[in-house]
C-alpha cells in the first residue's frame, strides 16, 4: 500500500505543530527539535514539516511505500517518464532509516519515492557514497544532505546547496 508524502518547510516548529495538529484532529506520531511528522490513515498521508529547508512552503512531494517490491516499481515507472530518476539508495533522513529515489516533474517540483525500514536517532547521516548519489559530485559540500531532491535548475534555489547555516538541509 502507498502513502502520499508532503513536507512543508515552517518558520516556528510548536505553532505550526498546534496548528496541524488542530486540522487533523491528532498529534504528531514523531516529534523532534527540527522535524514532526504525522502519519495520517484518514485520508492516508505521511505529512511532515521541519525547519531544515531553505525556503518555507512546500519542499517536495512523495509516495511512501511498505514494500521494497514497490519501490522499484514505482522508481522503474519515474525512469520510464524520463525525467531523470536519481537513486539514492539506502539513507538516513529524517529520523528515519529509508531506501529511496528522487526525480522531479516537468514544472521542477521534487519526488520522493521510499521505503522507510526503520527509526534513526540522526535526522539524515551524509557519507560519500549515499551523497554521491544523491546530489551531483560537485555539490557535495559538508553541509549538503544525504537525502536530498535533484539538483534544481541553475535559476532555482536548492535544499541540496550548500547552506550557510549547517544545521539546515532539506529531506522528507
Amino acid at each position: 500500500m502507498k502513502r502520499f508524502h508532503i513536507h512543508v518547510g515552517v518558520k516556528n516548529l510548536n505553532e505550526s505543530i498546534q496548528f496541524y495538529s488542530t486540522v487533523f484532529g491528532q498529534k504528531p506520531s514523531k516529534v523532534k527539535e527540527d522535524y514532526a511528522k504525522w502519519m495520517l490513515e484518514d485520508p492516508r498521508i505521511n505529512f511532515a514539516i521541519s525547519t531544515r529547508v531553505n525556503v518555507v512552503g512546500v519542499d517536495h512531494l512523495g509516495l511512501q511505500v511498505d514494500h521494497e517490491d514497490e519501490l522499484s516499481e514505482i522508481t522503474e515507472r519515474m525512469k520510464n517518464a524520463d525525467l531523470g530518476v536519481y537513486d539514492v539508495g539506502t539513507t538516513t533522513c529524517c529520523y528515519a532509516e529509508s531506501s529511496k529515489a528522487w526525480v522531479k516533474d516537468p514544472s521542477g517540483i521534487a519526488w520522493e519515492t521510499y521505503h522507510t525500514m526503520a527509526d534513526a536517532e540522526l535526522f539524515n547521516e551524509i557519507s560519500e557514497s549515499t551523497a554521491n548519489a544523491c546530489c551531483a559530485p560537485s555539490r557535495i559540500k559538508a553541509e549538503s544532505t544525504s537525502c536530498c531532491p535533484p539538483a534544481p535548475a541553475k535559476e532555482e534555489s536548492s535544499s541540496c546547496a550548500p547552506s550557510t547555516n549547517k544545521s539546515k538541509s532539506s529531506c522528507c
